[in-house]
């Protein structure tokens, strides 16, 4: 028995006539419905198995363009859909081939191996002597090791009666009773938030040299970290929201309810680009309460996407919305899999983005006047692209979305024009999520929404260590030996930007000794330190450092410091 639909006798010209109509449109609607689902497919077999970046083959490109009526010419170059960047097609310097040499800066443990005894002797009767030797370079690795700090605190009594016992104070801590000295603290948040090592991992890590730390230890130490870099976060906050120019951006991250289950939370980041800080925020949903409280104070221009969370602050007046082209040229790409037309917009957004290259070096005029005078025309001819388009596809085609979504964007998208600190996207926020993007792979959710709170804190920090250059690990075991005695006043002088500023490349740069915590917080205490040193001493042209006399634990590689 057949299940199809019974075909209704046709007894007239009419009645065959309205049945044929009826099956063409159901035909043409099924015919969408199948296009579009094909679309969504191949962009999620895409995303999934493809390439991450969204570049378009030029062959493909041109055999598009090709194939259109108004062609608007050839092109010959890549389109680099993620960073605007296409390989410049010249003469490149090729590499050096061979076996680099090793970086001068590693100490070296010189290994001599002479000739026997009866080998130096000639055939001649005379004595050979030594003119010349052959020195070869193996690069060797020495494991990570613990090392026990003992504070020693004198203690001093009378005598005669016994009274009056006074001991020595103990040196201040960011972090009270711990077990864990500043560098374990900052290797474990390096770990986690810089390296994407969870935390049971690095216990598994520690229990292969002996050491016994339960995750839970773990946990508690990045808690207490978090805690005492509160004030640093705080600070970032209010330097970002004083900022002119912020580009935004956000993504997913699982959260473990507090009675079971889970859902979806949010990892914000709002990046100042010319300032080159960044700060992360973590909400429950997906909300414009989250941006609305972070952005309270802020007054400038936001670079953000379509999201409709941001309309609240552009309705306030002290907010000017930004558009960014990559989101636009995304749904153009995708788009392309399935409709050549796209590649008309395709090729001149590329167009735009030749033109932000060539503007990279220039000063913030010079990059105003550049775009007023070749961007701003391409600008009028994409006006045109997207009209034609406009009134050609379908409007829930995947071509009809993109063309939606540009003219609802078309007026922000051309304010980059009129100011040379502008980006032309918000790639760049982009970025900063990547590090999150990553790291969800490996510890896969946060314990709590305190817990998501605490990593945007932690992301906060290490990222806009990035930013400046400063290794985090440097910046975090001297930050947190220094905020114990740190005056709350003068904390922005602890941003890593401003830590940068003073001593952070020299102190990062150098593999000094360990200095007390006296000489970092400026205090007039004492504290004892095992100083870890290498085979050929240490000098160094900071004020106020000596040098120290070598001792048993220079014959150990495995105790020098990290650099």
């Amino acid at each position: 028995m057949s299940d199809a639909r019974a075909v209704p006798d046709v007894v007239d010209l009419a009645t065959a006539r309205a049945l044929i109509a009826t099956l063409h449109d159901e035909l043409t609607k099924v015919q969408h419905e199948n296009a579009s689902l094909r679309h969504q497919l191949d962009v999620l077999c895409q995303r999934m198995f493809g390439k991450k970046s969204e570049r378009v083959d030029p062959r493909q490109l041109q055999l598009a363009l090709e194939q259109l009526a108004n062609e608007p010419g050839p092109v010959s170059e890549p389109v680099e859909m993620d960073s605007g960047e296409t390989p410049v097609r010249g003469h490149q310097r090729r590499r050096p081939t061979g076996r680099r040499p090793l970086p001068p800066h590693l100490p070296r443990h010189r290994i001599e191996l002479d000739v026997a005894d009866a080998d130096k002797q000639c055939a001649c009767g005379h004595a050979k002597t030594r003119i010349g030797e052959s020195v070869s370079e193996k690069l060797e690795y020495q494991p990570a090791s613990f090392v026990v700090i003992e504070t020693v605190r004198a203690k001093y009594a009378c005598p005669v009666c016994h009274d009056g016992v006074v001991e020595a104070p103990a040196p201040p801590q960011a972090v009270e009773k711990s077990l864990a000295g500043e560098g374990l603290l900052a290797h474990v948040v390096v770990s986690k938030y810089v390296d994407h090592l969870p935390l049971y991992r690095l216990e598994g890590i520690f229990a292969r040299e002996g050491i016994d730390l339960a995750r839970t230890t773990l946990c508690g130490w990045v808690a207490d970290v978090a805690t005492a870099l509160t004030p640093i976060g705080d600070q970032l906050r209010r330097e970002i929201t004083a900022a002119t120019y912020l580009q935004t951006d956000d993504t997913s991250v699982t959260v473990l309810g507090d009675h079971g289950g889970s859902f979806k939370g949010r990892l914000w980041t709002y990046l100042d680009p010319l300032g080159q800080q960044v700060v992360f925020d973590a909400t429950a949903t997906h909300e414009r309460d989250g941006p609305a409280q972070i952005l309270a104070d802020f007054r400038g221009a936001l670079q953000a996407d379509a999201y409709a969370g941001y309309d609240g602050l552009y309705q306030s007046g002290r907010v000017r919305e930004i558009g960014c082209w990559a989101h636009a040229r995304r749904r153009f790409v995708e788009a392309f899999m399935t409709d050549p037309q796209a590649a008309l917009m395709v090729a001149r957004i590329q167009q735009l983005y030749q033109v932000e290259r060539a503007a990279t070096d220039l000063s913030v005029e010079a990059r105003r006047l550049l775009r007023q005078e070749q961007s701003l025309p391409l600008l009028g001819e994409i006006d045109t692209v997207r009209l034609d388009l406009a009134r050609a596809v379908l409007p829930k085609s995947p071509l009809g979305e993109a063309v939606r979504y540009l003219t609802n964007q078309w007026t922000v998208l051309q304010r980059f024009v009129e100011d040379g600190r502008l980006a032309i996207d918000n790639n760049r926020a982009e970025n900063q999520l990547r590090v999150v993007a990553v790291g969800r792979k490996n510890w896969l959710f946060a314990g709590s929404l305190e817990g998501a709170r605490r990593a945007a804190l932690l992301y906060s920090i290490v990222q806009s260590c990035k930013l400046v250059d400063v290794p985090p690990f440097a910046y975090l075991k001297d930050v947190l030996v220094r905020l114990a005695t740190h005056p709350q006043r003068l904390i922005g002088q602890l941003t890593p930007k401003a830590w940068a500023e003073t001593v952070g490349r020299q102190a990062a740069a150098q593999p000094s000794p360990i200095l007390s915590r006296s000489q970092l917080a400026g205090s007039a205490r004492s504290l004892q330190y095992v100083v870890c040193r290498t085979l050929t001493g240490c000098r160094s042209s900071q004020k106020g450092l000596t040098t120290r006399p070598r001792t048993e634990w220079d014959s150990n590689p495995t105790h020098r410091p990290a650099s």
